[in-house]
């Protein structure tokens, strides 16, 4: 019998089992081993500005094995409808995400336990305690909590639980790793809006280059060989494919797809929904909607949920406004006369030995 069942330790799950008062006796099920094997979040793993600042209100620094190479200070944007290509100033730190998520993981300390290697596979309400069996090594087991936390993702098994009726917008993201022929390391983001109405990617990582996407669920996969040619033709190189991966990614389309939690069950980070709409990006709200929690977990109010519900008032606005932005960006005839005229772009500077 625990205090509060987390499910799911990545930065939403790990911040919040960090944050927890130590009074509590807290149990988190993941599907990660501590040793690093296991699961793998498929991610481009490029830390944007708001995750930075995420974790600079911690005073945490990252570690230099999180850190890879090389650190790209401007983005690549192309529209291969129209052909225009422009570069804009970005400030990503680049980073292997499954070593992040082990730091993060790192820092909770002893007194919560951690089973890991873990998958979840039923939940149970009985009056007002939770009962969650879980599968690991091989055989079935279950515990029971007073509160309990979906920090579980896109695929949340908890939201699922909650919210059997409520659907949120989702694709499928599917990402390539391949040896690395491209003769300049680069960072490109792709509007390709006849293979999908969101964005693709490219990566340099390490000595790997990585192209991946988000695409409708029907014909996904289809779709993303059909941009990979397109980029062929366009002069992007291709080695060896190393590994193939897929997941589900959450894209909200209205405010009343974030979904807060409810009889005492709470949904942090991508589970609630709270992924930016316009770049796909996670981590900076799963780690502050993942303090909110704490706070008001820590305060012992008698309604926690609707006290966690108005303290994210101020993330589920930013997020909402950023539904709002998405036209200017996914519009195709706004794009192209945004991106004609130039507007915040920067001029590159080409070697004259490379022209």
């Amino acid at each position: 019998m625990y205090d509060i069942a987390i499910i799911g330790l990545g930065p939403a799950g790990a911040t919040l089992a960090r944050l927890l008062d130590s009074s509590f006796s807290v149990a988190v099920i993941d599907r990660k081993n501590a040793d690093g094997s296991g699961f793998q979040k498929p991610c481009g793993g490029l830390l944007a500005k708001d995750a930075q600042k995420a974790i600079s209100r911690f005073d945490l620094t990252l570690p230099k094995d999180v850190l890879v190479d090389p650190q790209i200070f401007a983005v690549r944007t192309l529209d291969i409808r129209t052909g225009l290509v422009r570069h804009y100033q970005r400030f990503y730190i680049n980073l292997d995400r499954h070593k992040f998520d082990l730091w993060l993981g790192s820092l909770i300390p002893g007194h919560v336990e951690v089973f890991d290697g873990s998958t979840c596979t039923c939940i149970k309400q009985k009056g007002k305690i939770y009962e969650l069996q879980f599968l690991r090594d091989g055989r079935l087991r279950t515990i029971t909590a007073r509160y309990l936390v979906g920090a579980d993702g896109a695929n949340s098994i908890v939201r699922k639980f909650l919210y059997p009726d409520r659907k949120i917008r989702s694709y499928v993201s599917i990402q390539q790793w391949f040896s690395e022929e491209n003769s300049n390391p680069f960072y490109s983001c792709l509007f390709d809006p006849d293979n999908t109405d969101c964005y693709s990617w490219t990566i340099s990582k390490d000595g790997y280059f990585i192209f991946g996407g988000a695409f409708p669920g029907e014909n996904a996969r289809a779709r993303f060989e059909n941009q990979k040619q397109c980029l062929r033709d366009l002069g992007f190189r291709f080695g060896e494919v190393l590994k193939t991966e897929s997941c589900l990614v959450l894209r909200p389309a209205r405010p009343n797809e974030f979904c807060t939690g409810r009889n005492n069950a709470f949904l942090v980070g991508e589970a609630a929904g709270f992924v930016s709409p316009s770049s796909l990006e996670g981590i900076s709200s799963a780690i502050n909607s993942a303090y909110i929690l704490s706070q008001v977990l820590n305060s012992r109010v008698k309604d926690p949920c609707t006290a966690y519900y108005r303290k994210t008032f101020g993330l589920r606005l930013k997020l909402t406004l950023k539904i709002l932005k998405c036209p200017f960006m996914y519009f195709p005839p706004l794009r192209k006369l945004i991106m004609a005229a130039g507007v915040n772009s920067i001029e590159v500077i080409q070697n004259p030995q490379e022209r």
